[in-house]
């Protein structure tokens, strides 16, 4: 008994840190609309700001805790709503899950250069180890600090919310900025205060976790998974029940190591589902949540590429890969490394472009169907065409799944199961395919008397797969099921109501997305000879998604810059400020996050003036003859 009583107040004191850290995701939806996904992100840089102060620098506790929850986090919270959340009132959920992920991403880059990964740091709890027993179990000092303040900041979050004026005039800025400013308010005043209120509830869960957890930017950040889980159980809206759903997990969580503990025959396979808790949760959700309604309305203002034709794409597929043939007699080995990955990196990015760019269909698990496809080539064929066509046919089951999801989801809320699809596989799957800490040794192409061994010639073969690839995609835009994307990504409801099936237009375009990801994760470990779990862990999906965005979203070109972007930006910065790379990425994808044709469209934008062989003639006006001046009123 005393045991588990040890168990539930651990669970209970782990579910209060998820709630505190939901709690503030609640704040931020509810008073803007906006899902923060680099919530988990400004936690973490409070818990090593707290760090600096408190452990690295001597300060007394109470000292640093004013200096980070109550006046650095706030000013960063506030700093965020005005340079970049204030211009995304009323912008699709795509292009705030872009700027949010961005910013997560940057401040992991941050958090990286300022406190190097390679030296390992400890938070300790508050009070040491002080406490008190309680039925013959010990309780921290720092656990009951952590049931107090979840309690408080619940019953103070809903007397604010619900009970007083600015509570009332925060939830009514996300339906109606302008109604509020014409009865008085001050809409960015308000939106301002509740970042800013957000942000220091990140920075208590993140100061309240780090003494449990190594101090890990990554961990620390990643851990906002289970903030999602909780918070989705409140529907983003309903703090009593966020609160109950993270209790929920932090029990379910301790109960199974309670019984791991217990029962050691079922301690392997418990210790497996413990971290894929939090996915489970949010699939039941999404599973139980009503189907979303179809989403009226269409993109204004969005300027869409010009298609080329099909000679136009043959030709200058044509010239790149003549190209990359010539570039591959004057490049060094590493530097012909660097440039097939980028070209691995791009076809990747094709599979986006088709999904997001095309039909608007958001994804944060591209990286994880590319990882069932290096399996599979790893697995059959030996390097033949045979593991190229099982890469495509065992990830297109995948594929399907997801696309489940996408008929009952759309938004914010598909990048979210994607997501915890991607974390599930994490967890799951890919240690069972691989090995916990393996690896697969994954073979290059070879055909009858071709061999693609030596680096050149892999580039050719990698330059040869993203022509055909990006021809395939501009054909399938210029085709019928093109224009079916596009009405789908414009207007769903008006698809639908000129007689457009949406679930099968999202199964047809989530199959055709992941065979073309396992297509491209076959070829992209073959420069590398070998596979394991962690080259396609969920997170590498979430760099990929900025920089498909960055590069141009919305064509195959677009991609090849993304995926060289990819390739490269570790390259071009110095050892000594790699960390910069995610710095790099996320403040690119915020910067053009609103153009979703990214660099390439501009790229090409400045150059057609110069394109002189593309301008046509200029058209002669009609003569008009003089007895046709006064029918025509011309004076």
């Amino acid at each position: 008994m005393t045991t588990f009583l040890a168990y539930t107040i651990i669970g209970v004191a782990t579910g209060c840190i998820y709630a505190l850290t939901a709690s503030g995701l609640v704040v931020t939806y509810t008073t803007s609309g906006i899902f923060n996904f680099a919530h988990g992100a400004i936690g973490m840089v409070m818990a090593f700001a707290f760090w600096e102060l408190h452990v690295n620098h001597g300060r007394p506790t109470w000292i640093s805790l004013i200096l980070v929850v109550f006046i650095l986090a706030p000013l960063v919270g506030a700093l965020i709503e005005r340079v970049l959340m204030r211009g995304l009132a009323g912008a699709p959920a795509t292009t705030t899950m872009i700027v949010t992920v961005g910013l997560m991403v940057a401040l992991i880059g941050i958090a990286q250069t300022i406190w190097s990964p390679s030296t390992q740091r400890q938070m300790p709890p508050f009070f040491g180890q002080a406490g008190v027993t309680l039925f013959g179990f010990r309780v921290t000092a720092h656990q009951i600090i952590t049931m107090g303040v979840a309690i408080a900041v619940a019953i103070g979050l809903r007397l604010l919310l619900f009970r007083t004026r600015i509570g009332t005039a925060m939830r009514a800025v996300v339906d109606d900025r302008n109604l509020v400013a014409l009865n008085g308010g001050r809409p960015g005043w308000i939106s301002m205060l509740a970042w800013a209120m957000g942000s220091a509830l990140a920075a208590i869960a993140g100061i309240l976790l780090a003494p449990q957890l190594q101090l890990d930017p990554l961990i620390l950040t990643l851990l906002v998974v289970y903030a999602y889980a909780a918070a989705l159980v409140g529907r983003l809206m309903s703090l009593p029940l966020t609160f109950l759903g993270a209790m929920a997990l932090g029990l379910l969580q301790s109960y199974i190591s309670y019984v791991s503990v217990k029962v050691p025959s079922l301690a392997g396979l418990l210790a497996q589902i413990g971290p894929s808790l939090p996915t489970f949760f949010v699939f039941i959700v999404l599973v139980l949540m009503p189907e979303a309604r179809i989403r009226a309305g269409r993109l204004v203002g969005a300027v869409t590429p010009r298609v080329p034709k099909l000679r136009e794409s043959l030709l200058a597929g044509a010239v790149f890969v003549g190209a990359a043939a010539v570039l591959s007699q004057f490049l060094s080995a590493p530097h012909l490394l660097d440039v097939g990955k980028g070209l691995a990196f791009a076809l990747i990015m094709l599979s986006l472009v088709v999904l997001l760019g095309y039909g608007g269909q958001p994804s944060l698990c591209q990286m994880t169907l590319a990882g069932i496809g290096a399996f599979a080539m790893a697995s059959f064929g030996g390097g033949s065409v045979l593991g190229l066509v099982m890469a495509v046919l065992m990830t297109i089951p995948f594929g399907v799944v997801v696309a489940f999801l996408a008929m009952r989801l759309q938004g914010l809320y598909l990048a979210l199961g994607t997501l915890a699809f991607a974390v599930l596989m994490d967890n799951l799957i890919f240690p069972r395919l691989y090995g916990n800490f393996g690896s697969k040794n994954v073979p290059r192409l070879h055909l009858p008397g071709m061999s693609f061994d030596s680096e050149g010639a892999f580039l050719v073969l990698l330059a040869i797969a993203f022509a055909l690839l990006g021809a395939f995609v501009l054909a399938l835009r210029r085709g019928r099921f093109g224009r079916r994307l596009a009405a789908m990504r414009d207007s769903p409801a008006a698809s639908t109501m000129l007689g457009m099936n949406i679930p099968v237009t999202k199964l047809i375009v989530f199959t055709i997305s992941a065979a073309m990801a396992g297509f491209a994760g076959a070829l992209y470990d073959g420069l590398a000879g070998a596979a394991g779990p962690t080259d396609f862990i969920s997170f590498q999906s979430l760099p990929l998604l900025l920089l498909a965005v960055v590069g141009g979203i919305t064509t195959p070109s677009g991609a090849l810059v993304g995926g060289m972007l990819y390739a490269f930006l570790p390259t071009i910065l110095p050892a000594s400020v790699q960390g910069l790379v995610p710095v790099t990425a996320g403040a690119a994808a915020i910067l053009l996050s609103k153009n979703p044709n990214g660099l390439a469209y501009a790229i090409y934008d400045r150059l057609r003036p110069l394109a002189v062989w593309r301008r046509e003639p200029a058209r002669r006006m009609p003569e008009i003859l003089p007895e046709e001046v006064g029918r025509l009123g011309v004076a």
